[in-house]
């Protein structure tokens, strides 16, 4: 699956070096993990549909009730049409310069500011409702005054979130500008539960597939595809001792397609089928 630079590949024109950027998104079908390389800190505000995203580390969904402000790097999109056709969602695409330049203006923290999830939920409101109106007049300006219009947009939205979440809010932006890159061992160990192959793991990784396998049996002393397998069956296992969910429930989430492949699997290394877990 090819990797999809955004927001480069919504600008018209390549030459330029925008610090703000509004666009409207829509589709028609189903994506499922699409690799996106994020180049700009982002707003993803959600109008039609349901998203799901997984970063180095982590992963979060939303639907229409909620908006998300997500950190640039690379990452893992699902999006899905809801009972409507056609999936929408405004995007509003920021540099880092504007973002300091907007703490240095705003901010009242003095803490020293510890790495956040490079993820913010926003509870859609009236507000935000308002605003993405705004957002969509304005888009009719001339080019010329569009970049001081989106100016002012932008530090009034920044203003009214930390207005409304303090400095929840505050330090989420000021991780932003935090230069640290996820280690490698804590990506790997976030999707043991997860149904991620072993080709996105290393695009979260920021590696390549090949690059990936070398480095992994260098830390782990195995190869990934055996010690994820080993990983993700002993989780099932204590998922189903807790008697909550049923093998048909989870199946997926471990990452095989089809129950009777997760029950063999499970067999062969615990030596009882998922179903005996509970019986």
């Amino acid at each position: 699956m090819p990797i999809e630079n955004i927001p480069e590949i919504y600008i018209k024109d390549q030459k330029e070096s925008l610090d703000l950027f509004v666009y409207d998104f829509k589709m028609t079908s189903d994506v499922v993990k699409s690799k996106v390389n994020l180049g700009m800190n982002m707003f993803s505000f959600l109008q039609v549909g349901k998203k799901q995203v997984h970063f180095a580390g982590t992963s979060v969904s939303v639907n229409k009730e909620q908006s998300l402000l997500l950190k640039k790097g690379n990452w893992l999109w699902t999006e899905l049409l809801d009972t409507d056709l056609v999936y929408n969602c405004k995007l509003f695409f920021f540099s880092e310069k504007i973002l300091a330049e907007f703490l240095k203006k705003h901010s009242q923290s003095k803490n020293v500011v510890i790495e956040k999830p490079p993820y913010f939920i926003i509870k859609n409101d009236k507000y935000i409702s308002s605003y993405l109106n705004s957002l969509s007049t304005i888009g009719n300006a001339p080019p010329i005054f569009m970049e001081n219009l989106l100016a002012v947009k932008f530090e009034e939205l920044m203003l009214y979130l930390l207005q409304k979440y303090g400095n929840k809010f505050e330090d989420y932006l000021h991780s932003l500008v935090i230069s640290k890159s996820s280690p490698f061992k804590k990506i790997v160990e976030s999707t043991i539960h997860s149904n991620l192959k072993l080709e996105e793991i290393a695009f979260l990784c920021h590696m390549s597939l090949s690059t990936f396998k070398r480095h992994f049996i260098n830390v782990y002393n195995e190869s990934p595809g055996k010690w994820l397998k080993d990983k993700r069956l002993q989780k099932a296992k204590e998922t189903l001792a807790q008697g909550d969910l049923k093998p048909t429930d989870i199946y997926l989430d471990f990452g095989y397609n089809n129950l009777s492949n997760f029950s063999i699997a499970f067999k062969n290394k615990f030596g009882i089928s998922p179903s005996e877990m509970q019986a």
